[in-house]
């Protein structure tokens, strides 16, 4: 393994190393954030290091489970337990946002605990609601959402945050998107370069680490790539609920199948929308045209993108994950299905961050020929 994409795995798997890292450096705050909604480039023109924040697969939730419900997501209520453990180290602010009902339900059990139970040391937190409808109107909110977002960061950093460090801010941020999409066609290549899992554990690790440090370990894995090792298997597209670790990628490659693109916003979904222009305005466009996402987008805009991404991939079946309590997927599923025309299969009602044994069985069908084992 190159030394860059080691460093890149690593802090996607250890997310709260490169935040511990950047305290003892710098001294600096570090803004917890949940969801791919949040405009990241507020917290670094700010000075601080914006972290987002996973849940962690295979876990108890208890805590989480006890003030969400046991019927949400399995993901929001593990970040929140995570959150009550101070899992990711002290953390000077939380950003949410408004991209599905687990993480607004997130956000109000953060804003009571931290009111009626100050032992639990959670600190500020502050809703940011983007909107992703087509209209004037719409860009209008955004504006003036994200400008709320924008006076509370400055209040978290103690200084105010003038436009040119914002618009430096915008620039580097788009430049590591750009790098994304770079790293993210290695997967691509016939024979891959990059497994799904390694993809994703580069993304995880873009939105841990300080935005200079990653642009730099994406530009050396670039340089690297040719010396990456050769990996081959059946090309799948996943669709439905987004994952914040490669703990499910793991078990579809370790059936046989390669992971060559996907529809959520902790891959390629995350880097595909760009910012027109260094400007505020610029920003909020970018932010309510971003997605389509599964909670908040149509199912013919997701059946849509899924064909074009998926042909672009050169991926031969798609798959699409739905985990347990996140019922998005399974509506845009027959849609999908139809739109690309591929061999599919649809994993309902899957435990975080896995696969059950009902779903490995039904991968067998996607592979012509061989069999699928675990």
């Amino acid at each position: 393994m190159s030394a860059a994409l080691a460093q890149l795995t690593s802090h996607g798997t250890d997310r709260r190393a490169a935040a511990d890292d950047w305290r003892a450096r710098h001294h600096g705050a570090v803004i917890g954030y949940v969801g791919a909604d949040v405009p990241v480039e507020y917290i670094t023109a700010a000075g601080l290091l914006p972290l987002r924040l996973s849940g962690s697969p295979g876990t108890p939730s208890t805590a989480g489970d006890r003030y969400l419900g046991t019927g949400l997501d399995p993901v929001a209520r593990s970040v929140l337990t995570r959150l009550l453990d101070h899992d990711f180290g002290p953390l000077d602010g939380i950003v949410v946002s408004r991209d599905c009902e687990a993480s607004l339900r997130l956000f109000y059990a953060l804003r009571e605990l931290r009111r009626v139970d100050p032992a639990s040391e959670l600190p500020p937190v502050h809703l940011v609601d983007v909107l992703h409808l087509p209209h004037r109107t719409t860009t209008r909110y955004v504006r003036a959402k994200l400008r709320q977002l924008r006076a509370t960061v400055e209040t978290w950093a103690g200084r105010s945050i003038d436009d040119a460090a914002l618009a430096d801010a915008i620039a580097v941020h788009e430049r590591l998107r750009d790098l994304l999409t770079r790293v993210a066609a290695l997967r691509r290549l016939r024979p891959a370069r990059l497994t799904g899992a390694q993809a994703l554990s580069v993304v995880a690790a873009t939105t841990a680490l300080p935005a200079d440090r990653a642009t730099a370990l994406l530009e050396e894995l670039l340089t690297e790539a040719d010396l990456l090792p050769e990996h081959e298997g059946h090309r799948v597209f996943v669709t439905g609920s987004p994952h914040d670790t490669a703990h499910v990628y793991t078990a579809l490659e370790d059936a046989g199948l390669l992971v060559v693109g996907e529809d959520h916003d902790w891959g390629d979904l995350l880097s595909l929308r760009r910012t027109e222009a260094p400007t505020e305005d610029a920003l909020a466009e970018r932010y309510q045209y971003n997605g389509p996402t599964a909670p908040r987008a149509s199912i013919r805009d997701r059946a849509e993108h899924t064909r074009r991404a998926a042909q672009d991939c050169g991926a031969e079946a798609l798959v699409c994950y739905a985990r347990m309590h996140d019922d998005a997927p399974r509506w845009d599923y027959p849609a999908q299905r139809a739109a690309t025309g591929l061999p599919s299969v649809l994993l309902s009602r899957q435990p975080y961050g896995a696969l059950d044994d009902e779903a490995v069985q039904a991968l067998t069908g996607l592979r012509p020929h061989a069999a699928v084992a675990r």
